[in-house]
């Protein structure tokens, strides 16, 4: 059913371009907007109209005229009947309102098709046949981006619809109360991931804009239709995966999340065996943040002591002493490189644990 703002302005409008006053009721008898002259209606002659099988029907000063959807009569139009013309305003306001439910029926269909396919709600059949239906593109190049939007900030919302207006084949929908998603059609044919990562900084600014911070995360490529629930579900493992291990990016793709993807997909006891293997009756959490910020500067400097001495503002000879204490704990020396990846790794794995612990409360 139209908003009564849509009907508000639909009898305004149609007042300011043809003098006209009307009114629209819903088929109970329930007024939804007027203008003007309109009062003084009788409502019972009104709800006998309402029940009868009648499309119009003179009732003292007024002429009532249903609107029909499908068959069924939705709106009760009123004009005066003491205007000459009123029978022909009276069916041009139909006419509108026709119009207007065909177009919001369209819009709602479609958005109603693609909550569907991204969830997988679809047969086969099903995508083709409603794609063909609401005039969707079958095989066209599309990516899914998630769009996660911290406080659920409206005007952030509003100004990612705002983005894409106009664009009338990426669609933009939302399947909870986090996430803004977008199906974004590919044009760029030479380089197409390059377009993708534009659209991403582009949110990401908008966003940025309005005074609130996003997380913008995206799929790959699919050539058809039937394909873009396997970006989504690739855009939802990417936002999830950049949460754990790359917390401080704001755009993540899923092509790019590279072992944390790996270690994502692992049962979560097969982790604790892991990290038992390695750390033995220790926990990574009893490293001090003294042990903790000198592991994370060494891995980002590529287990180069000097740079990393330099920029922890130590002697060489400290992160020496801190690496041989840390290799007494561990069993495990960060110098040497196959160390190093174990080590890497099992604090991944431990980021990961912590995470999935807290999603089950």
């Amino acid at each position: 059913m139209l908003t009564s703002q849509i009907l508000q302005s639909t009898i305004d409008g149609f007042r300011e371009i043809t003098g006209t006053d009307s009114a629209v009721y819903d088929i109970n008898g329930k007024l939804i907007a007027q203008t003007g002259s309109i009062y003084g209606v009788d409502e019972t002659a009104l709800l006998n109209f309402a029940s009868s099988a009648l499309k119009e029907q003179s009732s003292g000063s007024f002429l009532f005229c249903k609107a029909y959807d499908e068959g069924e009569a939705e709106y009760i139009v009123v004009v005066r009947n003491a205007n000459p013309e009123a029978k022909v305003a009276v069916n041009l306001i139909i006419f509108q309102l026709k119009n207007l439910m065909v177009a919001y029926k369209e819009k709602f269909d479609k958005d109603n098709f693609i909550k569907n396919l991204l969830l997988d709600n679809l047969l086969l059949i099903d995508i083709y046949n409603r794609a063909k239906k609401l005039h969707i593109d079958i095989n066209v190049k599309r990516a899914v981006f998630i769009v996660e939007i911290q406080g659920h900030d409206s005007n952030a919302q509003e100004t990612i619809k705002q983005l894409f207006q106009g664009r009338s084949k990426d669609f933009i929908t939302t399947v909870d109360e986090t996430n803004v998603i977008i199906i974004k059609e590919i044009k760029n044919t030479e380089n197409p991931y390059l377009e993708l990562v534009n659209c991403a900084n582009d949110i990401s600014r908008s966003v940025y804009e309005v005074g609130t911070d996003a997380r913008v995360a995206y799929g790959t490529i699919v050539d058809e239709i039937k394909e873009v629930s396997k970006s989504y579900k690739e855009a939802k493992l990417a936002l999830d995966v950049g949460k754990i291990f790359y917390a401080d990016k704001k755009i993540v793709a899923y092509n790019n999340l590279g072992i944390g993807r790996l270690i994502y997909q692992l049962p979560l006891n097969l982790c604790r065996m892991f990290i038992s293997e390695i750390f033995g009756s220790k926990s990574p959490e009893d490293f001090d943040e003294e042990t903790l910020s000198t592991i994370y500067k060494f891995f980002e400097n590529n287990l180069n002591v000097s740079e990393t001495s330099r920029q922890l503002f130590i002697h060489r000879n400290t992160l020496v002493y801190r690496l041989d204490k840390l290799q007494k704990s561990t069993g495990l020396d960060l110098r040497v490189f196959d160390d190093a990846i174990t080590f890497k790794i099992a604090m991944m794995v431990v980021k990961y644990m912590e995470y999935m612990e807290k999603m089950d409360y």
